[in-house]
């Protein structure tokens, strides 16, 4: 809800930018609540300002998002298991029959859906720079100041970033290593065996599990690791699956119910990321495959 009064030539200004506003704070976040708390607060600050010594209001409404959106990633990590509101992209669940080639149209939804997947695994410096500049053409020396950084430090963080992100453009389907990756750490998890697991995770991976009580993130390798070794037994039965177009598994009860999604990112070989979904609600949304 906007605070914002429309004869307000301010308001006015600024209701112009709220649209692209929403979108670079939700690129940042992944969270529409998160990104609507963002936008008003970066409201309430230009309320507060002297109009007059903006030049260039897009750009400074743009700085001002793009640091607020920095403080909730960074508070993020310093409450690694914080549960946040996210009204998450549905699931493309489709069997990953990988000798054959897949759906036109399933790929075309699961490749835009799988950004957002992969822009969950940057760090968030990684993340302001790769969103900021590749996604809303806001130049190097303006990230850098917001991050305090130099324009060098700045396009190299970008440039990191954006090789994870196109790790992940799958014009051909996943890849043998990916699936070889994720079956490695599914076996290790059956298995219990914690230094594998450590192997296979990135040490900054981020696990997000959406449950009926709400959304829960764990980040490190070392917690997700240990997490990992005590769900392992959970799953009756499973199958290899494509979950927005990401390498994945979904797990059956006995009874034939839907237990879980899961869905990884692999980047250089190693798990950056891991979605999981066992909120029945979410999971009859999904129209998952029977199973076999």
């Amino acid at each position: 809800m906007s605070d914002t009064s429309p004869t307000d030539p301010m308001a006015e200004m600024f209701e112009a930018q709220r649209d692209r506003l929403r979108a670079v704070a939700h690129r940042m976040l992944g969270s529409h609540a998160d990104a609507e708390d963002v936008v008003q607060e970066a409201w309430l600050r230009l309320s507060r300002q002297d109009t007059a010594t903006i030049h260039n209001l897009a750009g400074w409404l743009t700085t001002v998002v793009g640091r607020i959106s920095l403080d909730v990633l960074r508070s993020r990590q310093t409450r690694p298991e914080a549960p946040y509101d996210d009204s998450l992209h549905e699931f493309v669940v489709t069997l990953d029959e990988h000798p054959a080639p897949e759906d036109d149209a399933v790929l075309a939804d699961s490749v835009g859906l799988a950004l957002l997947v992969v822009l969950e695994s940057l760090g968030p410096s990684e993340r302001l720079a790769f969103v900021l500049h590749d996604l809303f053409a806001v130049p190097f020396d303006e990230i850098g100041q917001i991050l305090g950084k130099s324009t060098a430090a700045t396009k190299m963080l970008a440039s990191r970033a954006r090789r994870k992100v196109q790790a992940m453009e799958r014009p051909t389907g996943v890849g043998r290593e990916q699936r070889e990756v994720v079956r490695a750490f599914l076996a290790a998890a059956r298995r219990g065996d914690f230094e594998e697991l450590l192997r296979l995770l990135d040490p900054e991976v981020e696990l997000t599990v959406h449950t009926p009580t709400g959304i829960f993130v764990t980040l490190g390798a070392t917690k997700v690791a240990a997490g990992a070794q005590l769900s392992a037994d959970a799953a009756v039965r499973g199958r290899a699956v494509l979950v927005n177009g990401l390498p994945g598994m979904l797990s059956w009860r006995e009874d034939g119910s839907a237990l879980s999604v899961l869905a990884f990112t692999v980047v250089d070989g190693r798990i950056t990321a891991i979605t999981v979904a066992t909120d029945p609600a979410k999971l009859a949304l999904m129209n998952l495959p029977d199973p076999a």
